[in-house]
């Protein structure tokens, strides 16, 4: 194989690879698009099977600027949920930290040197 074959290769590849990439994002925007019908989400799947290049660019250039919110929407859903789960996770706040830490010393379980250590760590 000559070095004009194997960089042709490497670039029939990576074109490949960027359709198939630009493929399976219409195809999310299709299922993840709840104002079009089932059936024209259907259409445009059959034409994606019949002629792919051309209905990829078609649905591009018809419906790129809706992609581009519904894209945007999902990321802004799913950074909302992420940030709900870490305040659950994280739980508690420094000030709650230290009225536990606070009510742990007045029932005597830890020592004053414990809770100046606990205090600390809350507040770093």
């Amino acid at each position: 194989m000559t070095f004009a074959q194997s960089l042709w290769l490497a670039i029939e590849i990576f074109l490949f690879i960027a359709y198939l990439v630009v493929l399976f994002q219409i195809v999310g925007d299709l299922f993840r698009d709840h104002e079009q019908s089932g059936w024209a989400k259907a259409v445009w799947i059959l034409f994606l099977i019949i002629v792919p290049l051309l209905t990829a660019l078609v649905y591009l250039i018809a419906r790129g600027d809706g992609m581009a919110r519904r894209q945007a929407g999902a990321v802004r859903k799913a950074e909302e949920a992420q940030e709900s789960y870490i305040r659950h996770v994280a739980g508690t706040s420094p000030a709650q930290e230290l009225a536990a830490a606070k009510a742990l010393l007045d029932s005597g379980t830890i020592t004053p040197e414990e809770f100046d250590r606990l205090k600390a760590k809350a507040l770093a």
